[in-house]
């Protein structure tokens, strides 16, 4: 039992602190969380101490100071798990991309299928927005020839194109990473 004359906080500090901290270094492999978990520790025995007497200091210290390391080796070990499945969700993603991406034939982009969409598409517009839109990305028109062409102004143009456009982005919707490719300038 430690006598009244000991029971001063920088007593127990000085005569449990190093052995502690050895002790709890010993398995949490870091002096920061070491000096933390030691000291937090510390703090619960003198708590404990001022409430009434403790007969085996040092083993109440120990018990302490081991539930207090397997409670931050426990929540560690689930970080480290969690952080385990997050990467090798990423990595099954990533290597999906990297499938899809090689499995992809630019051949296959031209496909009847989406040729028949835009087609259709195109031919829904009003005549004007079609012509503009088809010179502008099939003939390469700048904005401002077609402007010219059409006696209208470059905002017009800008006006039909963007009509186009977002009739082409609802009817590809399920093409969309190849609409992007395909018709964004």
């Amino acid at each position: 039992m430690v006598s009244d004359s000991a029971n001063s906080f920088n007593t127990v500090y000085t005569a449990y602190y190093r052995k502690s901290f050895l002790f709890v270094k010993s398995y949490v492999h870091d002096e920061l969380v070491a000096e933390d978990i030691v000291s937090e520790s510390l703090i619960k025995l003198w708590e404990r101490m001022k409430l009434q007497p403790i007969e085996h200091v040092q083993s109440y210290l120990f018990t302490i100071l081991k539930n207090s390391s397997l409670d931050h080796l426990k929540h560690e070990s689930v970080e480290r798990k969690a952080f385990k499945s997050l990467n090798e969700h990423l990595l099954r993603e990533h290597e999906i991309r990297i499938s899809v991406l090689q499995a992809c034939d630019p051949n296959e982009i031209f496909s009847i299928e989406i040729e028949r969409i835009i087609r259709e598409t195109l031919d829904t517009l009003p005549e004007k927005s079609r012509n503009i839109f088809m010179m502008s990305r099939f003939e390469n028109k700048s904005n401002k020839e077609i402007a010219e062409i059409f006696n209208i102004s470059v905002k017009g143009v800008d006006y039909h194109i963007a009509l186009a456009l977002k009739t082409l982005r609802i009817s590809l919707k399920d093409y969309l990473p190849f609409f992007a490719f395909l018709f964004v300038r």
